[in-house]
């Protein structure tokens, strides 16, 4: 594990200083040690977080001629049973671990080498044979990367800031991204804030040859696949032995490791999986909060018990705006999930014990656990009857009533679920996961704004929902495989668990466990209303009732409150209209009145709110000269 960053260029061998600042930009992800190549036309860099092979794992990895060089970021699972089909076929080797498993399988290969691997990973690698490089990320998008074209020059790193330091972007914004993040949170790839940087998508490669680029998958989300035609309790064996065998793979480790355990379905079902494989008992981690609505404290204490684990747990009343600073300073990619801090707050108690720790995300999206999927069945059972007069009338009563301060509520779900019902019926599912409408862009944005990325939303919503699956509920998992899970849940996990120096893993996303979810039946799924059925059947002998019969809860923050309260004179001095008017992209006046209905309670604007805060905050640290 570790942070990877680099250059290629037509002219000459980039200057190993330049390399050696875009490693010290990214510091935090590996904290024990740094490799740099440079040879005519490319530098490669790296800064290591020692997990596997600590004495002879260092970076970058060379074939046996020294023809490819290879840094990489991540994990490969599959690594001892891919290292000794290369000693079959003739390859020899001088470490243990699994770096240099890569430039042996390229040459072996080919192109065709990224899909043998199963883990998370970012490579880049250079072939001098051929003066190319290329760059590829796992098919999941569990790890991170991103790139820019210069005049031929090519700039990648783990984290953007990386390719600023090296001057590989003029750091004009991009208003599509800006778009994007207030509308979902977060921005799709390749999209980034600059115009200029650039999200290799998950599951895709990167070829640079002589300044020119080629870019493709090698995988993407089947259109079609064969389920499965088996007993119901045939298929929860095979989710319980396949989801077991992931939880094992991803147990290696020549450093200390844990769990992220917070009581919820996912990572309750992993740390069951993690006592039955691990030798000793596994260490567990978790946090909990002052607002009871927004702490599963006690869920994550009765399965800690129930499966022998070493607990740890902290109760956590910080300064928010304390760590605000160190939060944004992990956001030079932003993105506006109000479950950045905690996230940060239970990475580094972990890290205080442990170097890696293994996370429940990704069962959401392939077994079917959020609310928007429910939802979505109950707007077709008890909406498309119900006459317009009648849901608008509740709509009305909805807007109407006082916010409660609690993470959920009648009124504040009913809102959402009301405003769904508006959508078009393709795109309800986007009722949970858009932040801003078409007719809040037209109040808020400039003119100008507008017409920049008119329609662009539209694209993107169409992109996401777009079909051809066996069920709706298959197309909306699909949906949030590929946008939501890559773009934010994972994007956070990693910049959250690196600037912590953690290693954080995610079972759930073993290729043999997607494959096999891909394949089940979407009513194994969701069954009478009860959400991961499957999932639940197949450990049910392996976890309490009550754990098993919780709904979903997030991992979230009391933020709509906070911008009332703590907050309130942080978003006042962000949102102020000077610096609206400096930015000339919204509307100084609209804002105003955001936040005053906000203050009064009459609508909880908090997302958008806190995605134009991150927008200023994230202008401030890295729209400059200086990173």
């Amino acid at each position: 594990m570790c942070g990877i960053a680099g250059i290629a260029t037509l002219d000459g061998s980039p200057a190993r200083e330049r390399v050696k600042a875009m490693c010290d930009s990214i510091l935090h992800r590996g904290p024990d040690g740094e490799g740099i190549f440079v040879a005519p036309g490319v530098g490669l860099g790296m800064r290591r977080l020692a997990i596997i092979d600590l004495n002879t794992g260092d970076q970058p990895v060379t074939n046996t001629s020294g023809t490819i060089i290879v840094v990489f970021n991540g994990e490969i699972y599959n690594y001892r049973e891919l290292r000794q089909d290369l000693i079959d076929k003739g390859h020899s080797f001088r470490s243990s671990g699994d770096s240099e498993v890569i430039p042996h399988l390229y040459e072996e290969y080919g192109m065709d080498f990224i899909a043998r691997m199963n883990g998370m990973f970012a490579i880049a690698l250079w072939d001098s044979r051929e003066r190319r490089l290329l760059l590829t990320r796992d098919r999941a998008g569990i790890k991170p990367l991103y790139y820019s074209l210069r005049n031929g020059t090519l700039f990648f790193g783990s984290e953007v800031k990386a390719i600023l330091v090296a001057g590989g972007s003029n750091r004009e914004i991009n208003p599509r991204g800006v778009d994007q993040l207030l509308t979902f949170e977060y921005t799709a790839s390749p999209t980034t804030l600059f115009r200029d940087v650039h999200k290799l998508p998950a599951g895709g490669w990167l070829v640079w040859t002589k300044g020119d680029l080629q870019q493709g998958r090698f995988w993407s989300l089947p259109k079609s696949v064969t389920m499965l035609d088996e007993s119901e309790e045939a298929i929860a064996e095979r989710v319980r032995t396949t989801v077991t065998a992931a939880v094992r793979r991803q147990l290696v480790s020549d450093v200390p490791i844990g769990a992220f355990l917070s009581g919820g379905i996912d990572s309750s079902i992993m740390v069951a999986a993690m006592s039955e494989v691990s030798p000793t008992p596994p260490m567990t981690f978790s946090v909990g909060f002052g607002e009871a609505s927004y702490s599963e404290v006690e869920y994550a204490r009765v399965v800690a018990a129930h499966c022998g684990t070493q607990h740890h747990e902290e109760i956590l009343s910080p300064d928010y705006l304390s760590i605000l600073p160190e939060v944004v300073s992990q956001l030079d990619q932003p993105i506006a999930d109000f479950s950045v801090f905690p996230t940060l707050l239970v990475a580094r108690m972990a890290r205080r014990r442990v170097t890696v720790a293994l996370g429940g995300d990704g069962g959401d999206e392939l077994f079917a656990g959020y609310d928007a999927y429910q939802a979505d069945r109950y707007a077709h059972a008890a909406l498309d009857w119900l006459p317009r007069s009648l849901r608008q009338a509740l709509d009305k009563c909805a807007q109407l009533t006082p916010l409660g301060r609690d993470k959920r509520g009648v009124v504040n779900q009913l809102r959402r679920f009301l405003e769904g019902a508006a959508l078009p019926s393709r795109w309800q599912h986007m009722r949970w996961m858009v932040f801003l409408s078409n007719r809040g862009r037209e109040q808020l944005y400039s003119p100008e704004f507008q017409a920049a990325v008119a329609g662009q939303t539209g694209e993107i919503i169409s992109e996401m929902l777009d079909g051809g699956s066996a069920s709706r509920l298959d197309d909306q998992m699909r949906c949030d495989l590929r946008f939501y899970l890559p773009e934010d849940i994972l994007a956070k996990v990693d910049m959250m668990s690196m600037a912590s120096s953690l290693e954080a893993r995610v079972p759930y996303l073993d290729n043999e466990v997607i494959d096999l979810a891909l394949t089940i039946p979407a009513h194994l799924k969701v069954r009478g209303g009860v959400r991961k059925y499957i999932l639940k059947k197949a450990f049910k002998d392996r976890l309490p009732a009550s754990i098993l019969g919780r709904g979903k809860e997030g991992f979230s923050m009391p933020m709509k409150n906070w911008l009332n309260q703590e907050w309130n004179g942080l978003m006042h001095d962000l949102l102020c209209a000077d610096n609206l008017r400096a930015d000339g992209l919204f509307d100084a006046a609209a804002v105003q009145r955001l936040m005053r209905e906000h203050e009064a309670r009459k609508q909880n604007h908090s997302h958008l709110l806190w995605g134009l805060m991150v927008f200023q905050l994230w202008k401030q640290r890295f729209q400059s000269c200086t990173t």
